[in-house]
């Protein structure tokens, strides 16, 4: 596949775990090649779609046939988890990514199982606009304040308890100042697009993707103040676990990478410069997704002027 480099690339990413996921691939890599297009594939993926389908042998290899910078587009086939692994994978670059959603929710994904042909279609004519997504910087602390740890989060990073039917003793702080101190299960801090995932089952509120914003929401916090907090997007998140905490702790982000936390290490938490970018089809109200998604109630609505728009 080395004479990949005049042709249009496209990164197909499905999660090989599930048939239906990988059907999906077989079908999509058929489609691109049909279209002229070459299917790219990280090596873990091609080596368990070959199980799958011969079709895999004829698809470029990722970093090793072609370099991520030119790839196109990424086609995820999955779930919620299998997107944010597809932005972990194109980080740092303008790849941007379009969801298929073969899980349950899939409230990242543009589309469903039944509109797969048309995703291929819609790439390969170029027809998707292209939004992003604020991401978030993670940085840990030691207790001497020595970096220990960086890394990033599209939904959220979350400070939580590490010992079963144990609390973590945390202070909390937003811009530069502390604002409580508690025991707790352990405190999310999200991003907008993050509002739907943790930080919605934990209470907090939903915060539409066109608002500059971070969460911050405690997880069974014991104490009188703890509320979910909206801050502005240039705020810095804080959450330091208490030197006397008898508990340690352990940072999550995206459900994807953690790092353990002892007693006094502290996390903070930022905009990221380096946002997330995600192909969307159709510029549909985000008032409408969360009815989709969620199966709301909505019989009975008229609108304003008593008609359905």
């Amino acid at each position: 596949m080395t004479e990949a480099a005049a042709e249009r690339c496209f990164l197909v990413l499905p999660h090989t775990g599930r048939e239906d996921s990988k059907r999906a691939a077989v079908a999509t890599i058929a489609s691109l090649q049909a279209a002229g297009a070459v299917p790219v594939l990280a090596p873990g993926d091609l080596a368990e779609l070959r199980e799958t389908d011969p079709i895999a042998e004829r698809c470029a290899v990722l970093g090793q046939d072609v370099p991520l910078e030119r790839v196109e587009l990424a086609i995820v086939l999955g779930g919620d988890g299998t997107i944010l692994r597809a932005a972990e994978t194109v980080r740092a670059t303008d790849v941007p990514i379009i969801g298929v959603n073969l899980g349950h929710v899939g409230f990242l994904a543009e589309v469903e199982r039944e509109d797969l042909d048309d995703v291929v279609h819609r790439a390969i004519d170029r027809d998707y606009d292209v939004e992003e997504r604020m991401a978030i910087d993670v940085v840990v602390l030691d207790p001497h304040g020595q970096e220990i740890y960086r890394t990033w989060a599209l939904n959220e990073a979350t400070v939580e308890k590490s010992t079963p039917g144990k609390m973590i003793e945390v202070v909390i702080e937003v811009g530069g100042r502390p604002l409580s101190t508690f025991g707790c299960d352990g405190v999310v801090m999200a991003t907008p697009t993050g509002s739907t995932a943790y930080a919605f089952s934990a209470g907090g509120p939903v915060v539409w993707p066109n608002i500059d914003a971070m969460l911050m929401v405690p997880l069974s916090a014991h104490a009188l103040f703890a509320r979910p907090l909206v801050v502005a997007p240039t705020t810095v998140l804080a959450v330091e676990l208490l030197d006397d905490s008898i508990t340690p702790g352990i940072l999550w982000c995206d459900g994807r990478r953690s790092t353990p936390l002892e007693p006094g290490a502290r996390v903070e938490v930022s905009r990221s410069t380096v946002p997330v970018r995600l192909a969307r089809l159709s510029r549909g109200k985000f008032t409408d997704r969360l009815v989709q998604k969620f199966d709301l109630p909505v019989a009975g609505w008229r609108g304003s002027l008593g008609q359905t728009r």
